[in-house]
């Protein structure tokens, strides 16, 4: 009796002081739900690795962006805060030296709570929150590709909002988009070793097809800067980090963001990948990204530290529109697989996106969750995790679901009461159980009187309605607006949206993170 008694004390004590996980963030651009395999088995080619990782954990079927366009987005995967914390209303994408960050100072980030709990924190990618750029009168350059000839470097870096000084003790970024959105130059641990001076010229780059280098800017760019291979090299500098930290300090855990910009246009596939599809360039492009999601795990499995490693994957947003319009045109191949809009859309198709969970040995394998998540659910759940009891004025829009990461969670029970995306202009869409508001008119961000995208428009069962109201049980593809019929149901929505933003929160307050010793090994 006594022999049992010690060892359940140890066995509880060893619980209470269990290892804090190693994390890794992958993070994809303009994928959209219909892009892997595994979330479309009508897919024009297969996505191996990622349906592998998601039979190894859990895949979120109903899984949302914070907003249809990459900076918003980011700004809610690194804050737990839809975009209007910060600016009060949307958010643009930035271009040039567009800035200042979106991530205000004193604005509790994911890699600064981490840091907190002795995590060495490093970010490698595309950064695209914004910046501070100085010209050479100590004045603030704001974008637009032109400014990007009047940067005074010395006088810019170290970068006073750049990854360093927003949670990250080491970083290797671009600006903006690495292949669309001059300023075409690296940034590393808040200086540019090597400035913008000279001119890009697309012509320089590969147009697999003839049209997918299509919006691939001319801008000012560093010698030496990468487009066809840039996430071969974002890759590279992910796994020096961890690598490295693992030989130095391999006590201690380590978080690292791999920003990719995969699928963003142009679709640019390494050497290596031409061809690995029969679906064209986009599809090859889409390919790489699931092989490098590969090399991530492997270098984790080599490493010998599997089991000790949460791994997220997840996206900024739905696809691009010209990418849907030839995949569906050229390999049949639906990018939003069936829901209707894309990037920059207030519809699914702008905001709902893959999200996919690995934790071999804490998280059960094979898990299929209908829970309605958000980006911005990443922070909470991280801290639950870790043991971070968020403090209420922080993640203001972030709820823990770490029980549906689990297989705690009743699939009947809602984690989330409600859930809140933002389009192209900033308006607003609420989520209620099956229930969609959206405060506006019309798609949020696209018109559909362009001509790539006319075909793709669908009557307006209530022109006179000012906003839309959809079942998505009964009518997924947002066909039927019930702004009218379901008076009742939208007024409901309408007052919680105002609540919701006058409130400056949707998460609940007084979050208590689960914690290590709450966390079983299966």
């Amino acid at each position: 009796m006594l022999k049992s008694a010690l060892s359940l004390f140890l066995s509880l004590t060893a619980c209470a002081f269990a290892k804090l996980p190693n994390i890794v963030i992958i993070y994809a651009d303009d994928l959209g739900i219909g892009d892997l395999s595994s979330y479309n088995p009508e897919a024009a080619y297969k996505t191996p690795r990622l349906d592998q990782m998601a039979a190894e954990g859990v895949r979120f079927t109903d899984a949302h962006s914070p907003s249809t366009i990459c900076s918003p987005s980011r700004y809610g995967l690194f804050s737990g805060q839809q975009i209007y914390r910060s600016t009060g209303r949307g958010g643009g994408a930035f271009e040039g030296p567009g800035g200042p960050s979106y991530l205000k100072p004193g604005t509790l980030t994911l890699g600064g709570m981490l840091q907190e709990k002795g995590y060495r924190t490093g970010i490698f990618g595309k950064w695209h929150v914004g910046l501070t750029w100085l010209d050479k009168d100590g004045k603030k350059l704001r974008g637009g590709f032109k400014n990007s000839l009047l940067i005074d470097y010395e006088k810019s870096t170290p970068l006073i909002d750049g990854p360093n000084e927003r949670g990250f003790h080491e970083s290797f970024v671009t600006p903006n988009c690495p292949t669309t959105d001059p300023l075409y130059c690296y940034i590393e641990n808040g200086m540019v070793p090597v400035p913008a001076d000279r001119r890009y010229d697309p012509e320089s780059s590969p147009n697999p097809g003839g049209k997918w280098r299509w919006d691939n800017d001319a801008g000012w760019m560093a010698p030496g800067y990468e487009f066809v291979d840039a996430d071969l090299l974002f890759y590279d500098k992910t796994k020096a980090f961890i690598t490295s930290h693992r030989e130095k300090t391999p006590e201690k855990p380590f978080f690292a963001v791999f920003s990719t910009q995969i699928a963003h246009a142009p679709v640019l596939p390494a050497e290596e990948f031409n061809g690995a599809t029969k679906a064209g360039p986009r599809g090859d492009f889409v390919f790489q990204l699931d092989a490098l999601v590969g090399r991530v795990i492997d270098l984790i499995k080599e490493l010998g530290i599997e089991e000790e490693t949460l791994i997220l994957f997840n996206a900024d947003n739905g696809a691009e529109t010209v990418h849907v319009d030839w995949m569906r045109q050229d390999h049949n191949h639906d990018a939003s697989a069936g829901f209707r809009g894309m990037k920059r859309d207030g519809w699914e198709g702008g905001h709902r996106v893959p999200f996919i969970v690995r934790w071999p040995g804490r998280i059960p394998k094979g898990q299929v969750s209908a829970q309605m998540t958000n980006t911005t659910d990443i922070l909470a759940t991280v801290a639950s995790v870790i043991g971070y009891e968020l403090p209420d004025e922080s993640a203001t829009d972030s709820f823990d679901i770490l029980p549906a990461l689990l297989g705690t969670q009743p699939a009947e029970k809602s984690i989330r009461p409600h859930l809140l995306t933002q389009s192209f202009r900033g308006e607003f869409q609420i989520r209620q159980g099956d229930w969609k508001y959206l405060d506006h008119q019309g798609s949020g961000g696209n018109s559909y009187m362009d001509p790539v995208l006319e075909k793709y428009a669908l009557k307006d069962t209530e022109p006179d309605a000012l906003g839309q109201l959809y079942n998505l049980k009964t009518d997924p593809a947002e066909t039927t607006n019930l702004y009218f019929k379901e008076a009742a149901k939208r007024e409901e929505l309408q007052a919680l949206l105002k609540q919701l933003k006058e409130s400056g929160r949707s998460a609940p307050k007084g979050r208590k993170p689960l914690g290590m010793e709450n966390i079983p090994k299966l």
